[in-house]
Formats: structure tokens, C-alpha cells, sequence
């Protein structure tokens, strides 16, 4: 909202978790969007993401740079069309370094590049259960960064996937970093606001690009 009675600032929702809302202007958030719509084209474009039990995502998703899947990485869309993944662009992976100095300072900065990025679109009823970012080597940040409709950002502790946990508002533009004693916590998407993206962005939905480092050593992933 441009005109609220309190203007929303930064929060350390847990320790090493920060949440810089507005961190993405309008123009930025512009380029993200139509990034990802030529990310998600084929092929390795936009897939439904099936789990080992039988369940399925409600929340599609694109890789870039390493494809993940249930629960592991690999160099190829191998449990899709069987494409190479796409390139993660230096651009991106240097906005990763940067959300981290601004969110968690300069000293937080991981000495390699991210080479990861998870694109997850989230229609209006899609959901993401709570889960760990717990497949990469490295214990470098995670970067969020959300593109698109309001959500509410469930962010828990490394024990359980139950309470405490705090619910945080994402909206269009927000920098979410969690890395450090948070590194491993819990963290889902309980609800999505529907129709709540900036009118100018013309998307349906909401886009969230999490960018990690995998700390892998040859091309197999191990």
C-alpha cells in the first residue's frame, strides 16, 4: 500500500532471518517478472513438482543453474522433459550477494557465487507445506525475493515443523534472507492473497525466487 499509517520496515524474525520489505522497486520487479516468463518457457520451463509419496505441489516451479527435485539435484530436468537446466544469469547471482550485505551485512556474503535458483509460481489456492532447505552442501544464506500477490511467509525454528514459528507478510518487492542459526529452519506458505499484486505488473499470481549455494564439487552434485 503507498499510503499506509504505518510504513512497514525491516524485522529480524528470527536470528540470521531478516525480512526488507519494498527492497525491490517497480521497475526492478518488472525485469524479475518478465525474466521469469522467459525462464519458464521450454523446455526445462515451468513443471508440477511430484513427490516420492505420491503427492504433488500446488505451486509450480522452474530451476535454474541446478535442477532440483524431490529431494536432491541434478544437471538435467530429470523428473520432467529431461532438458538441461537453464543457466543461472552472473546478473542474478550477484543480486544474490547483494540482498544478503543489505539484509544481514557484508560479513554474512558467501565467498562463492549462488549457483541456485528455485522459481516457484503460486496461484491463488497453491500452498507450500513446511520444509528445510536442507539438499545444498553450503550454509550460505537463502535469498528470497517475491514478485506479485501477498502471502503470508510462515517461518519456524530447525527442530520442528510445528510452533514457534512467526507469519510474516510478503508482498511484491519484499527481500527475505534467512541463513547462519536460521540456516535450517522450518518455513512454508500457508495462504496466498489473490488479486493483491500490483495492478502495473499485469501477473496473476505470485512468483518467489529463492537463491542458494549448493557448495557441490563436480557435476554429479555430490
Amino acid at each position: 500500500m503507498d499510503a499506509e499509517l504505518f510504513p512497514r520496515s525491516r524485522a529480524q524474525v528470527a536470528p540470521d532471518a531478516v525480512h526488507v520489505p519494498d527492497w525491490a522497486d517497480a521497475g526492478r520487479q518488472r525485469r524479475f517478472l518478465a525474466a521469469c516468463r522467459d525462464w519458464a518457457r521450454p523446455p526445462a520451463g515451468l513443471r508440477t513438482v511430484h513427490t516420492p509419496g505420491g503427492g504433488t505441489m500446488t505451486s509450480r516451479q522452474v530451476c535454474l543453474g541446478w535442477h532440483w527435485y524431490p529431494y536432491g539435484y541434478a544437471r538435467t530436468v530429470v523428473d520432467g522433459d529431461g532438458a538441461p537446466v537453464k543457466p543461472l544469469p552472473d546478473w542474478l547471482a550477484e543480486l544474490g550477494r547483494d540482498a544478503v550485505s543489505d539484509a544481514l551485512g557484508p560479513q554474512a556474503v558467501p565467498p562463492v557465487p549462488y549457483d541456485i535458483a528455485l522459481i516457484n509460481f503460486y496461484g491463488a489456492d497453491a500452498r507450500m507445506g513446511m520444509h528445510r532447505d536442507s539438499d545444498e552442501k553450503s550454509g550460505a544464506p537463502v535469498v528470497s525475493l517475491s514478485v506479485g500477490d501477498t502471502c503470508v511467509f510462515r517461518f519456524g525454528n530447525a527442530r520442528t515443523r510445528t510452533r514457534p514459528y512467526t507469519d510474516v507478510e510478503l508482498r511484491s518487492g519484499d527481500l527475505f534472507v534467512f541463513g547462519g542459526a536460521s540456516r535450517l529452519a522450518y518455513h512454508g506458505v500457508p495462504r496466498v492473497y489473490a488479486d493483491t499484486a500490483p495492478p502495473e505488473l499485469g501477473l496473476v499470481g505470485r512468483l518467489n525466487i529463492t537463491l542458494r549455494v549448493s557448495g557441490f564439487q563436480d557435476p554429479s552434485g555430490e
